[in-house]
């Protein structure tokens, strides 16, 4: 038997979730049944800051079928501490408390539940809540408030704040020949997953419950609620099998979860509540911000300065934090560095992570700066990057346990055909099209998490693997199955795997592109310990052909542990299981950082995009005709998933480039666009050829199967690409994002 016969890790392999998803089987968070189910339907505020004088609640309960109105006046119970309600990823601050008093901090905020026998009568309802308000002035405009930003004084877990200036970056500016400063904007963008929030509560009696939620966290959100609720933790169980997109959105619990259980605890009856697409735009969102970053350079085109402001919007009760100015002082060498990342306080819900938090914003500043200076110096885009290469984070004097952003520079423009570019900006043209070429450097965070997994081997030779990850889209189902099968040579049919589930072994929320890494590692350990197991047991057997064996002798195959180097030597799994009793053998697998490592070296994965736009010369219209994405992330567990993570990150970089924005009635302090007929993300017509290139990485240090993760790589970069291929095509820079038609023709 060939020890190659069934290797999956590294094999573009269809989603073993695909059939269910495509033929409607897959559950998701609202589509649970319950017996004597009740429905909720939110209301809203219509102001952005005063307080409630009077809410008018008496029409709704009037509509058949109503069964209880909720608000800040008949609340049931809840946690009284800041501390309750606070999640795995929550920043600072006072965490939001739907219908916890009468005061109002945002438009649209929750202010009252009403829970009917059906939707439709919920919802009917719900439009005949009224509220009488004393307003007080309000700013939704961080424009307004950039004078009043602050460094925040407590950090958020996890994001490290800028670091401490190196050098001197204001005298090096000074004294450089070339420099530039420029401001930059990226406005606020929202996540719109396809599948909107929901919970499904099944009370099962005496304050049991089984929650079905859209989630990125099954245990995060679980905690929440015993915390909230005060509930013991064996009395709720939270289930997210299936998550229809998030882009991180839903790594903090949203307010259905609170008020479905709320609901179901007050009135003991199974509760769903869902929000609307216009609600949608009610929670997190990637937060407006405003950038300055100045560069100066010697006459080669060297690095003799960086320093990079921002400013971001948060709200008046939560000090949300992300690394956005961070990527400055590591993505290329220089001296003398100095970064500033503040806040300023809107009457706005508190922004949440959204796909490569602060990356996708700060690289995008640095990055068309970057090629602003190229232009200054005379030098190619591509060749000022090659030239300020960086060796180690400089943030942190750390080795990187891997780069190969050289090899993605190499391989992309070859794939791109960069050589062919003419330098001067309007130079290369297609009749009416002005045709641009851009290029920009991608860098995100390679972790690894602590978590855990289970293996479970039967005596049929049948695989179960179990970790409480989430699959919000990026195929964990499918390479946590490919690891259980490559582990004991097995067909993927052979193997479960079973993730979303509080229960599960612990796993940390579905976020930073680490999860591969991190459950993907456990579930390699879990299987390595069952063999291990399968071995001592098979050892043990009378007239052993592998009792004279060491474990990293032997191989698992074809329901088979045998000898590497003579295959002949070999014991059935049913065999070995029956003489030792056995009708299962389960084992677990923990990993995470090594800290003494932590200390040496940091991982990161890189990329290198480059884009094509055609720009009507006339209309000022774009369109991103082509896109070479080449990522350096380690070993590549499935390159079909990894290559739609990949695309789809892309996409939404072209979103940002182009396409998203919220736009706001600052008079109102209302967002105008709710809704995805006017809130613009890129349809099929926008998107042309995207190629996506995995160039050879191995990286022994970064996780113990060699993994970084890919879902946040493919947006960092590509909207600042998209810009300097448009400023390339046009010669007219725009600096805010997104880069519209009026923009254009008024640059």
């Amino acid at each position: 038997m060939s020890l190659t016969e069934n290797i999956h890790i590294g094999r573009p392999t269809n989603r073993v979730d695909g059939r269910l998803k495509v033929t409607g089987q897959a559950k998701y968070a609202a589509e649970y049944p319950a017996a004597d189910l009740l429905h909720g339907a939110i209301v809203g505020s219509t102001i952005a800051a005063g307080r409630i004088t009077a809410l008018n609640v008496e029409p709704a309960r009037q509509v058949p079928g109503v069964v209880e109105v909720f608000t800040h006046e008949n609340r049931g119970k809840a946690a009284w501490l800041d501390r309750s309600w606070r999640d795995e990823v929550a920043p600072p601050g006072h965490p939001f408390r739907p219908l916890h008093s009468d005061r109002i901090l945002f438009d649209g905020q929750p202010i009252a539940l009403v829970v009917a026998d059906s939707y439709e009568a919920a919802r009917d309802a719900a439009s005949l809540v009224s509220a009488e308000y004393e307003v007080r002035e309000h700013c939704t405009e961080l424009e307004r408030k950039r004078s009043e930003a602050y460094v925040p004084p407590e950090k958020r877990s996890g994001i490290p704040p800028p670091p401490d200036p190196r050098g001197d970056p204001e005298k090096a500016f000074e004294d450089a020949p070339i420099k530039i400063s420029r401001d930059y904007r990226v406005n606020a963008e929202h996540h719109n997953p396809m599948e909107m929030f929901g919970t499904t509560c099944v009370y099962e009696g005496n304050d049991k419950l089984t929650i079905y939620d859209k989630t990125q966290g099954s245990q995060n959100a679980q905690g929440y609620v015993t915390s909230v609720f005060g509930l013991k933790s064996k009395n709720v169980r939270l289930i997210n099998h299936y998550v229809g997109g998030a882009f991180g959105s839903a790594l903090r619990p949203q307010h259905q979860l609170f008020f479905a259980v709320m609901a179901s605890l007050e009135l003991k009856r199974s509760v769903r509540v869902s929000l609307t697409r216009s609600q949608m735009f009610h929670i997190g969102y990637r937060p407006d911000n405003y950038q300055t970053v100045s560069l100066a350079a010697d006459r080669e085109g060297r690095l003799r300065s960086i320093m990079h402001d921002a400013v971001a919007s948060t709200s008046h009760y939560e000090d949300y934090q992300e690394a956005v100015v961070n990527w400055s002082g590591m993505m290329y060498h220089c001296d003398n560095v100095k970064l500033s990342y503040r806040l300023a306080k809107l009457h706005t819900p508190t922004p949440c992570d959204m796909r490569a938090p602060g990356a996708a914003i700060g690289v995008t500043a640095l990055e068309c700066a970057l090629d602003e200076l190229s232009y200054e110096v005379g030098i190619d885009p591509l060749e000022i990057r090659r030239l300020n290469f960086a060796s180690k984070d400089e943030n942190t004097d750390k080795q990187f346990t891997s780069k190969a952003l050289h090899a993605c520079y190499r391989e992309g423009a070859a794939a791109f055909g960069w050589d062919k570019r003419k330098s001067v900006p309007r130079s290369m043209q297609d009749g009416h099209d002005l045709i641009g070429w851009g290029v920009s450097t991608g860098m995100w965070d390679a972790f690894l998490q602590k978590a855990e997994a289970t293996a479970k081997l039967s005596a049929d030779g049948k695989l179960e693997v179990s970790t409480a990850a989430s699959d919000i889209g990026t195929g964990t189902w499918t390479i946590l199955t490919q690891i259980g099968a490559d582990a004991f040579g097995l067909p993927l049919e052979d193997v479960t795997a079973r993730i979303g589930d509080s229960t599960l072994p612990t796993s940390p929320v579905e976020g930073g592109s680490w999860t591969a890494a991190s459950n993907g590692s456990a579930v390699q350990a879990a299987c390595e310990a069952a063999k291990e197991t399968l071995f001592k047991h098979a050892k043990k057997m009378a007239n052993s052909p592998l009792a004279d064996s060491e474990f990293e002798d032997v191989a698992v195959s074809g329901g088979c542990i045998f000898r590497i180097d003579d295959p002949g030597k070999r014991l059935a799994i049913s065999e070995i299981m029956h003489a030792a009793d056995l009708e299962e053998i389960e084992e677990e697998g923990k990993v995470g950082p090594d800290l003494l490592q932590m200390m040496k070296y940091i991982s990161y994965t890189h990329s290198a995009v480059f884009a094509e736009v055609r720009v009507d010369e006339e209309l000022g219209i774009v369109r991103v005709t082509r896109i070479v994405c080449a990522a350096a992330a380690g070993r590549i567990l499935n390159p079909k998933t990894a290559r739609s993570q990949i695309l789809g990150g892309v996409v939404m970089g072209i979103g940002m480039a182009l396409h998203e924005e919220a736009m706001t009635d600052h008079r109102l302090g209302k967002i105008m666009n709710h809704n995805l007929a006017e809130y613009h993300i890129p349809a099929h017509a926008d998107i042309e050829n995207i190629e996506v290139i995995f160039v050879d990485e191995h990286d022994e240090k970064v996780s113990p199967l060699g993994v970084k993760g890919l879902g946040e790589i493919g947006i960092v970069g590509t909207a600042s690409a998209v810009a300097n291929a448009i400023f390339h095509a046009t010669g007219k820079r725009v600096r805010d994002f997104p880069i519209t038609i009026d923009k254009l023709l008024a640059a």
